[in-house]
């Protein structure tokens, strides 16, 4: 068995470091030591509150090198996606509250406006710091300041299309960028595209400065002829970036390219970072070589694993889970399976969340059929679309939070010509512990005023099997939304069923009063009813199943009967599925129906655990009951 010592730290040494003043003092050796100190926190927290430990232990030298070497917080570091800022966290000021990460009420998981002056732009999805920096830099050339700015991107963000847009911005604007490339040939899934073979350390790492060494020694050892050569080269467009390292891809947008440089060597980082400081000018980019879950070796065996990971033993890097039903993911997962075993035309696409999607087996039996795009939400959509006007049917999985990047998309390329696309939208509704960033309360907003969309969310895993099945059989688009996590351990049939478009189902019956959940609200609707017949109320509970179309018709003439209707959603009240009823209601001038809608309110819902935030918005089942028993008072 694995069993994974702890080293020998100094809690104290950490504790003395209150901002990155105290850091820029240090000695080499001390730096080091502080870097094995906060490698060791990072391990332990996470081990308990779970976390995205991987990205964040790969990052410790560089963002000790980065506070050593910058005047931070008057430079402003941009961390893209956010998730590797934990040393950060520890360096500016919040070692006492570390052990709250992501924990409700807690510390995000991600920078944060409100919680320290040092996290200089709020993130959490891939792609934009570049962007958010240049325009740092903007204003602070507007403003005449001179203070800096510096990107922090992983090359996984570099597959988002956002980068690129925002590299060619800054290359014509020709201002003063910095910009931090943190290689580590890993996003969440292993890579994929040109770019990240293009970027590869095969390239660019050991070998290139090996032979770039080599030449160097022998034109030198030339006498004057060499050294005249030697000259010749680096003054022609530095022929060795041109011809060994990515540098020609970067300076192609105008940026002075440097490295690779290694990602853990303090030293190294420190002179290049006070180099760049002292003396650059223009857009840089400084290619630096880490390595994911760098200081833990289970991390490091295993970086996608350890990419985002709950509570685990330390000493065997084992997750420690409880027994609990399927998750939604690996339902869906199984059964596009199952579906792509008899339709051959079926296709699967992720956007750089290949595990995350439950998509691997998938991959793995049929190669042909799958496809990972890298973190382009937008470019997946338009992909698909392609794939469907030439008879392939194919599924997009992506989280809802990430699919908000591709709405345009959805419209323009998928809706209007009525394309035959399923989009599978894993993680509908709050997700916990990431936070505002990463949950997936607007989809049902923003999908169901489009035309020509079929927007369906299940009650459980196995209404989810037939829903997926209706919609690729379906002939335009369909969107199927369904949580993170477990379903209702509810069995599983081997067949799967085609539903009819617009139908919805009785669960319950009663006279009193009219619940109408849809999706994972479905269950603690059921529950509710229960607490609501013994006060004696009569509840009945319908189980709409598509939020476009609704099933007018059976919803309308329970409302009739009952006079009150209270619908529930893990989904923000603005134009979400509650609107949906009473713009029916409207439409059927059914005006002496009293409606409550339950839904997320209209502010950004922090990080916390599922039911605490589902009791938070009043979208558990007492908070179904009050809101019941109030209507029927009033």
């Amino acid at each position: 068995m694995l069993t994974y010592p702890l080293q020998e730290t100094s809690p104290s040494r950490l504790a003395r470091i209150k901002s990155p003043k105290d850091i820029r003092g240090l000695s080499l050796p001390e730096l080091t030591a502080l870097a094995a100190d906060i490698r060791q926190i990072i391990i332990t927290t996470v081990a308990k509150t779970g976390g995205h430990l991987a990205p964040s232990l790969g990052v410790v030298e560089l963002t000790i090198a980065l506070h050593y070497v910058f005047d931070t917080p008057r430079d402003k570091l941009i961390w893209d996606v956010g998730h590797q800022s934990y040393a950060h966290k520890l360096i500016t000021g919040r070692q006492d509250r570390f052990h709250t990460l992501r924990q409700h009420k807690g510390l995000s998981g991600f920078p944060k406006f409100q919680e320290s002056e040092y996290d200089a732009f709020e993130t959490g999805h891939a792609g934009t710091s570049i962007s958010a920096a240049l325009g740092m830099t903007l204003a602070k050339d507007i403003q005449k300041r001179n203070n800096r700015a510096i990107a922090i991107i992983g090359d996984g963000s570099m597959t988002a299309g956002m980068a690129f847009e925002a590299l060619n911005h800054a290359g014509h604007l020709d201002r003063n960028l910095i910009v931090i490339l943190n290689d580590n040939e890993m996003s969440i899934s292993p890579n994929v595209g040109a770019v990240s073979s293009f970027l590869s350390r095969k390239l660019s790492g050991r070998t290139m400065r090996r032979v770039k060494a080599h030449i160097e020694e022998k034109l030198n050892s030339l006498s004057n002829v060499g050294e005249n050569i030697l000259n010749v080269l680096k003054k022609s467009e530095e022929s060795f970036k041109s011809f060994f390292t990515p540098g020609m891809l970067f300076e192609a947008f105008k940026f002075n390219y440097i490295g690779p440089i290694p990602g853990h060597q303090l030293e190294d980082l420190i002179e290049t970072l006070e180099t760049v400081r002292d003396t650059s000018r223009g857009p840089v980019l400084i290619h630096v070589l880490t390595t994911k879950g760098k200081g833990y070796k289970p991390a490091e065996d295993n970086p996608g694993s350890f990419h985002g990971i709950g509570p685990f033993d330390i000493a065997t890097g084992k997750p420690q889970k409880s027994a609990k039903p399927v998750s939604y993911t690996e339902v869906f997962g199984r059964t596009m399976v199952q579906m792509a075993r008899e339709e051959k035309r079926l296709a699967a696409i992720s956007a750089a969340m290949v595990t995350g999607t439950g998509l691997t087996r998938f991959a793995e039996e049929f190669p042909d059929r799958f496809f990972d795009v890298g973190i382009a939400e937008q470019h997946a959509v338009t992909f698909a679309a392609g794939l469907a006007v030439e008879g392939i049917l194919p599924v997009v999985a992506i989280y809802s939070t990430f699919f908000q990047r591709s709405l345009d998309q959805i419209i323009h390329d998928i809706c209007i010509p009525n394309l035959p696309v399923t989009l599978a939208i894993d993680r509908g509704g709050v997700v916990g512990d990431d936070g505002p960033t990463h949950h997936g309360v607007f989809d049902l907003s923003f999908l169901r005023f489009i035309p020509n969309m079929i927007l369906m969310a299940p009650k459980d895993e196995e209404e989810l099997r037939h829903m997926l099945y209706t919609a690729v059989l379906h002939k335009g688009p369909a969107a199927v939304r369904y949580p993170r996590g477990s379903g209702e351990d509810v069995p599983l049939s081997p067949e799967l069923q085609r539903l009819e478009i617009g139908k919805g189902e009785v669960l319950l019956e009663g006279g009193d009063i009219l619940l109408l959940p849809i999706g994972n609200r479905v269950y603690p609707a059921l529950r509710a009813a229960e607490g609501l017949k013994k006060i004696g109320i009569d509840a009945t509970v319908i189980n709409p199943r598509f939020v476009k179309p609704l099933d007018a018709d059976l919803i309308c003439s329970w409302a009739s009967r009952t006079g009150r209707v209270v619908t529930i959603e893990d989904n923000v009240r603005q134009g979400g599925f509650g609107s949906s009823i009473l713009e029916l209601f409207s439409r059927r001038r059914l005006y002496g129906v009293q409606t409550c809608i339950l839904a997320h309110p209209d502010l950004f819902v922090e990080h916390g655990p599922q039911s605490t935030l589902w009791k938070d918005s009043n979208l558990d089942s007492p908070a179904i009951i009050r809101a019941a028993i109030k209507l029927m008072n009033t």
